[in-house]
């Protein structure tokens, strides 16, 4: 991939990334989709394991932990896009996460908070803020949704901060990649199943067929980044595929007419602008 192809690469996996959300939200049964999608990724990351070399054991431990934190990811977004509407939930669940992050590294590593770093979590903080509180204090019925929502941003910054551990130990990025996908996918079956049954497989048709294409959708996002990575600058990607942020309120908006989606929009927008500021100091 030459250089200048980058940025279009990761728009698209951003793109695809708000779509596949976007999909599971629409889902009618959102634990049967969710267990689908994950077929897809045993089956894939199955097949990378047969090619890609074992990890160390030192990254053992992560990838468990990491099975662990995305299983429950999953779990929590399920039940935030069964409370909230996309448009507000998908924002405020990657907002939470890049802050949480650095608020772990300033408390937990030590690395200080200043200059723009600490300008970067303030913007974020007022977008989220805008998210939460656009359409007024929530009542006691939105509160489950916003928990919900921020929860699922600190599971996502706790794999981020895992993963990133773990593939460093693991001495090959392809082998932790295809096992961390394994690992999460048969957890996640294994999960749902426990919790609905022989139910779980009775969706429909056109059901199964969304569940799987989303699994694809996600993972064809994940490998367009990690290709992206091998030819681009690391914060510049990661601040680009924050754009998934404001491309889920774009289809709060335009394809899900939801109420609030251009306050919602502008709320995302400044949660994107804090997060290049993060990504790109942190660069």
């Amino acid at each position: 991939m030459t250089p200048e192809a980058v940025p279009l690469v990761v728009l698209a996996a951003a793109l695809l990334h708000a779509v596949w959300n976007a999909l599971a939200h629409g889902m009618a049964d959102k634990l049967a989709g969710f267990a689908l999608m994950n077929t897809a990724f045993v089956a894939c990351g199955a097949l990378l394991a047969c090619a890609a070399p074992l990890p160390d054991r030192a990254a053992w431990p992560c990838l468990a932990a990491s099975a662990v934190l995305q299983t429950c990811y999953q779990l929590l977004l399920v039940r935030a896009y069964r409370l909230g509407d996309f448009g507000q939930m998908y924002p405020l669940a990657r907002g939470t996460s890049p802050m949480v992050v650095a608020l772990l590294a300033a408390t937990v590593l030590g690395m200080p908070l200043h200059g723009a770093r600490l300008l970067g979590i303030v913007v974020i903080s007022l977008g989220l803020a805008g998210l939460a509180f656009g359409g007024g204090l929530p009542g006691r019925a939105q509160l489950p949704a916003l928990a919900t929502a921020v929860g699922t941003g600190v599971l996502i910054a706790g794999y981020t901060v895992v993963d990133g551990v773990g593939v460093r130990r693991a001495g090959v990025a392809s082998g932790y990649i295809a096992w961390m996908f394994v690992a999460q996918g048969v957890l996640m079956l294994t999960v749902a199943a426990a919790l609905r049954g022989r139910g779980l497989w009775t969706a429909s048709p056109a059901a199964r067929r969304t569940g799987i294409l989303g699994g694809v959708i996600s993972l064809t996002a994940y490998g367009l980044v990690v290709w992206a990575q091998t030819a681009g600058d690391l914060a510049t990607i990661a601040a680009l595929r924050e754009t998934s942020i404001v491309i889920a309120a774009l289809i709060g908006v335009i394809v899900l007419r939801e109420r609030l989606g251009h306050v919602r929009l502008a709320a995302s927008a400044t949660v994107l602008t804090g997060i290049a500021v993060l990504e790109l100091v942190h660069g």
